[in-house]
């Protein structure tokens, strides 16, 4: 199978579309905030607004570089966008400030299920169990319907790239993903579907199916695709981001990165010279300031590249 047929095969396999017309976001609340404008905005997603949080370099006099990211799920449902945001959760996960600074536009959406896209109604509050049940029905009630939550998730991110590359502050052909465990496989299967990202940065996100099996490492319930291990595995679907720059950040005690390296090395000879970078680290799944430095660092010269 080529690669295109593989990328057909698993678009059709997910249900896998991109809006056919930018949808425009509506601006909820306006702040002004150190260096950049913070606005909290719903866009319109395959299954209804999709609320998020978009930040916005000040002074900028050209269109800008930009890029979506994805929140963490780390069982903490009551926060998505906000963490990104820097306004709730840990400040390891606060890439939007950092990169607003750093001159790109950032737009933190929420996944279904999670903060104000709970079922049991919006906020940044915990409610316990019924948080994790509520996710549950997320993808169940999608199942016996005969649709998934991965198609939704994917959707919802293009209908994002579509919004944030319409954007009038918006250099449209230099808009790429990232994220961190599923926010970092949100990324990077949107990449490896959707041709218009230019560059992802995927965190604590490389770890094949063949590998979670094996070690009894949990699925995400979005990950969680009915024969997808009959198609491709996680390296596989990296391959098809190629030529575009990609950034595996992994760790060694890391299950959620345990065979990180054997996926580069599998991969490798698809990238173009310097397209490829792996930052392996010691230690487990959360992220660290020096980890935090490297997206960071690397999604501003993978944005300052691309530009020219």
């Amino acid at each position: 199978m080529t690669l295109d047929d593989l990328r057909a095969h698993l678009a059709a396999l997910l249900d896998f579309a991109a809006p056919e017309t930018p949808p425009e976001f509506g601006v909820v609340t306006h702040a002004e905030r150190d260096g950049y404008v913070e606005q909290r905005v719903v866009f319109r997603g395959p299954e209804g607004d999709v609320p998020a949080f978009l930040l916005v370099p000040g002074g900028a006099g050209r269109p800008l570089p930009a890029v979506v990211v994805h929140h963490q799920h780390h069982g903490e449902w009551h926060v998505g966008k906000s963490e990104v945001a820097g306004l709730a959760g840990d400040p390891l996960q606060a890439f939007g400030p950092a990169l607003a600074r750093r001159g790109l536009v950032v737009l933190a959406p929420d996944a279904p299920g999670f903060e104000d896209r709970r079922a049991s109604g919006p906020g940044t509050d915990p409610r316990g169990e019924d948080d994790r049940y509520r996710y549950l029905n997320e993808m169940g009630h999608r199942l016996v319907a005969g649709r998934l939550l991965m198609t939704t998730v994917l959707r919802d991110a293009a209908a994002a790239l579509s919004a944030l590359s319409a954007h009038p502050a918006v250099d449209p052909d230099v808009v790429g993903v990232a994220g961190h465990s599923m926010g970092g496989t949100t990324a990077l299967f949107h990449a490896a579907l959707d041709a218009r990202v230019r560059f992802a940065a995927v965190s604590g996100a490389a770890c094949t199916y063949g590998r979670r099996v094996a070690d009894g490492t949990a699925i995400e319930l979005a990950s969680a695709i009915p024969g997808i291990a009959g198609v491709a595995d996680l390296d596989d679907i990296a391959r098809l981001v190629a030529p575009r720059p990609v950034l595996l950040v992994s760790a060694t005690q890391d299950r959620y990165s345990a065979d990180a390296e054997e996926i580069e090395q599998a991969i490798a000879g698809r990238f173009p010279a310097g397209t490829l970078r792996h930052a392996r680290f010691e230690g487990g799944h959360a992220l660290t300031p020096e980890r935090f430095a490297t997206v960071v660092d690397w999604l501003a010269e993978a944005a300052a590249t691309w530009r020219t």
